[in-house]
């Protein structure tokens, strides 16, 4: 059994690749993805016939060399080197959207951004299917204005 596996290596290694891809997606730090890099070059060392020690050392000499070089070129490239970059609720700021649920003043109601229903307050009474802007966010309520 263990030498069937050592003799089809590759496709383990194709699985981590695979499932650190999958992972990347929910994170978007390019750094999972190092490891998918380097399990790509180990399903290489595989092929080639190499003992499981040179694939896990491949492995991990590549994984540590995309963490070193390609990683960083990944984030400057799709980040644009921006340190605060505003991610889940706080990209909302600033963002337009449609009142679905009129708001009134002091009271909540529905604001449509991208399909997404979120629950909205103001100062001033909204009507519905006013264009108001994201101006604030406390939990998961947000505070709008008209524009």
């Amino acid at each position: 059994m263990i030498e069937y596996i050592l003799q089809n290596m590759w496709q383990i290694w194709a699985v981590i690749a695979i499932i650190c891809l999958i992972l990347e997606l929910s994170s978007g730090d390019f750094f999972i993805i190092c490891f998918s890099i380097g399990a790509v070059f180990a399903i290489i060392s595989a092929v080639c016939g190499l003992s499981i020690y040179w694939q896990i050392f491949i492995f991990a000499i590549f994984s540590l060399l995309s963490v070193i070089f390609i990683r960083p070129i990944a984030l400057r490239y799709l980040h644009k080197n921006d340190p605060n970059r505003a991610s889940n609720a706080d990209a909302l700021l600033g963002r337009t959207g449609k009142v679905t649920e009129a708001i009134k003043a002091g009271d909540s109601g529905y604001v449509q951004i991208d399909g997404d229903l979120w629950k909205a307050v103001s100062d001033t009474e909204i009507g519905v299917g006013t264009s108001v802007r994201v101006i604030g966010r406390e939990s998961t309520i947000i505070t709008v204005e008209t524009l």
